[in-house]
């Protein structure tokens, strides 16, 4: 199993070897070191927990800090669940975009753009009342939420409401180009989170 840590840059066109130009996402992918080894044995499950980017040691914790001894001082720590067989990686190795390859199919996780409180047309893709004479301000009210002898809201029922900032897996991505000088990795397609979003990269 693949995977490494990075940040969502922007978006833009890449072209093909044979003339296709194709919308990518640069992601900025500097190595992660391994922090810690979770196995069946001692924890219950196998997971790899790696760091991420860099921040002054006066911000981590003492326990944090304990935990990381004289790896550094990392701004991100994420644990990565693993399927199958346990990479041969030890605490204190790194991982850097040479670990994919062009043309390797990718899932990628991150949180979505956070849009705020919306209203159930946008949130939800209702249709809206009719525009008609009379109509005045009720175009894009959500109706009647139901009837009855009902005396409460029921549970998942479609509302207005906070949107986005939700963690967001997209499959099936493929990686078009490897920039191992800059450490970056061109992703054909979008993927989720705003500019500098952290992103996890699963081969």
């Amino acid at each position: 199993m693949k995977f490494i840590l990075g940040t969502k840059q922007h978006m833009t066109q890449y072209f093909m070897e044979n003339g296709e130009v194709v919308p990518v996402t640069v992601v900025a992918a500097s190595p992660i070191t391994v922090t810690q080894i979770k196995t069946q044995e001692t924890d219950g499950y196998t997971a790899v927990q790696v760091g991420f980017g860099t921040q002054k040691k006066e911000r981590l914790s003492k326990a944090v800090l304990g935990h990381l001894k004289d790896l550094g001082a990392f701004k991100t720590l994420k644990e990565i669940r693993i399927k199958g067989d346990m990479p041969t990686l030890a605490v204190g190795d790194s991982v850097t975009v040479d670990t994919f390859t062009v043309g390797d199919t990718v899932r990628v996780i991150g949180v979505s753009k956070g849009k705020g409180f919306q209203g159930v047309v946008k949130r939800h893709g209702f249709k809206g009342d009719k525009r008609s004479h009379g109509r005045k301000h009720s175009e894009r009210k959500p109706g009647s939420i139901g009837g009855g002898l009902r005396t409460r809201v029921p549970k998942g029922m479609r509302m207005a409401g906070r949107m986005g900032t939700d963690l967001v897996s997209v499959k099936n991505l493929k990686v078009v180009h490897i920039d191992a000088v800059n450490n970056r990795l061109l992703i054909k397609g979008a993927v989720p989170g705003r500019r500098g979003t952290v992103l996890e990269i699963q081969g």
